[in-house]
């Protein structure tokens, strides 16, 4: 999933940041979360170090993609923040660059199925682009010119292509991890990919009021529940080996999979007003608690690797959607609100206070439970710690608009399915048993490793 032959010339935010550190200038980001202006200036620092690592507008470089070693999927969660970014703060300066971005990645089919990541990508990646394109209808972000995807067909057109691929050939259906049989990981059955399809299907339906939406999204939250992969105390494992019928589970926890399906319930108890939809939001946000440390209170850690100092260039990123999407959940459904906002509170002002290094003073460490900087510096995690500050700005905006409600972004319900999916010029060959074994045994490997991996941070 690595983008290579991206640009080397620095990007204008990156030159801005070269010059004031030679004019010996050190700042940190100070933050009053009761205090809107407060959060809205610590918000924009984090933001304008963010995107010193973005390089997509420059010429000769590929819109939409961030450089070594950031995944092509990154990309399009950062769009997702750059979208909120704007509406919590009307700060317009990164509206080009993400119309942009969004645009150039939609490939031919507007499902964010490009032709330069058929390699690599995964069911959830094309997700997290379909989000970023939801939360732009959902926002009423600018829209794009005539002629151009729109952004509802756009998170249609991701659905359209991810319904045909739900495979209950094993382990009685949800979605693979990869689309493709020839990249490593397709016989993995995972979490993410089926809560992603989850998740846009639950906001399709709060949107258009479509009942085939509804209806997809009980069915994705029944697998989830039958396989095993929830628990029945509402805790979700990472995912599972078709090799084994996903009987073998990888019973590791991430913040974003537990945030994924939060909001996805949530979504479904605004559409139904259903009590088993609120009864399951008010048990996913229950269970939710792990991720929280005592001491300090309230304050988000991602428990499987930040303890141990194994969190990789994926992970890094996770506490910034559990925090989205916890912040959305509150307008979805408001009951969670004071048992929400005391967390978002808590662990926007912790991240914050990492916010102290670099040139500029606006550098964030990944661990928000330490309060300082750990002399560390990475995309996912400056990205991260301006989703949970951001967040705190939910109280001052308007909920989520539809297709009866103000929204003002066109669709098409048949959007994605008219070019195929792109497959990679040295792989059009007919794949064999052969591959698909071949596949099979690199999951293994992958399993194998999975628990144990680790990631060396960058240190400055």
């Amino acid at each position: 999933m690595r983008v290579a032959g991206h640009s080397t010339h620095p990007s204008w935010a990156g030159l801005l940041t070269i010059g004031l550190a030679g004019l010996g200038y050190v700042g940190a980001v100070d933050l009053d979360v009761e205090d809107a202006d407060s959060i809205k200036k610590a918000a924009k620092d984090i933001a304008t170090n963010m995107m010193t690592y973005y390089t997509g507008m420059n010429p000769g470089d590929n819109p939409g993609n961030l450089p070594d070693p950031y995944y092509w999927w990154e990309a399009g969660a950062m769009f997702n923040v750059l979208v909120d970014y704007w509406f919590y703060t009307g700060d317009d300066t990164y509206n080009d660059i993400t119309m942009q971005g969004l645009l150039w990645q939609a490939g031919d089919n507007a499902a964010f199925m490009p032709n330069n990541q058929s390699k690599t990508e995964g069911n959830d990646d094309q997700a997290f682009w379909g989000f970023a394109a939801m939360s732009a209808a959902e926002r009423n972000f600018p829209n794009p010119p005539d002629g151009k995807p729109q952004w509802l067909e756009m998170a249609q057109a991701v659905f359209n292509t991810q319904a045909p691929r739900w495979d209950p050939s094993t382990c009685g259906g949800g979605l693979r991890w990869q689309i493709f049989t020839w990249n490593n990981g397709y016989n993995y059955k995972n979490t993410i990919s089926t809560g992603g399809f989850f998740n846009l299907a639950s906001r399709l339906a709060k949107y258009t009021g479509n009942q085939t939406y509804s209806d997809w999204a009980e069915k994705a939250w029944d697998w989830i529940s039958d396989v095993g992969f929830m628990t029945e105390d509402y805790h979700f494992w990472d995912g599972a080996s078709d090799l084994t019928d996903c009987k073998e589970m990888n019973k590791i926890e991430w913040t974003y999979n537990n945030g994924v399906f939060l909001l996805g319930a949530a979504n479904m108890y605004n559409v139904t007003e259903d009590p088993k939809w609120k009864e399951r939001v008010q048990k996913i946000l229950d269970s939710s608690e792990i991720f929280f440390a005592k001491t300090p209170q309230n304050v988000m850690y991602e428990r499987a690797c930040e303890t141990v100092n194994t969190c990789m260039v994926d992970q890094r990123s996770f506490k910034g959607y559990l925090s989205r999407w916890m912040a959305a959940t509150t307008q979805m459904a408001p009951f969670t609100f004071d048992q929400i906002m005391p967390k978002l509170k808590a662990s926007a002002q912790a991240a914050a206070k990492t916010c102290t290094g670099g040139a500029l003073g606006t550098t964030c460490g990944l661990k928000w439970t330490d309060q300082q900087w750990d002399h560390t510096k990475d995309f996912g995690q400056q990205m991260a710690a301006l989703e949970v500050v951001q967040a705190n700005l939910i109280t001052r905006v308007a909920p989520p608009v539809t297709s009866d409600n103000g929204g003002t972004s066109k669709g098409n319900p048949n959007a994605g399915g008219t070019v195929p999916e792109p497959k990679p010029k040295a792989l059009s060959y007919k794949i064999t048993t052969a591959d698909r074994a071949g596949a099979g045994i690199l999951t293994v490997m992958m399993m194998a490793t999975l628990g144990g991996s680790c990631g060396w941070l960058i240190w400055d």
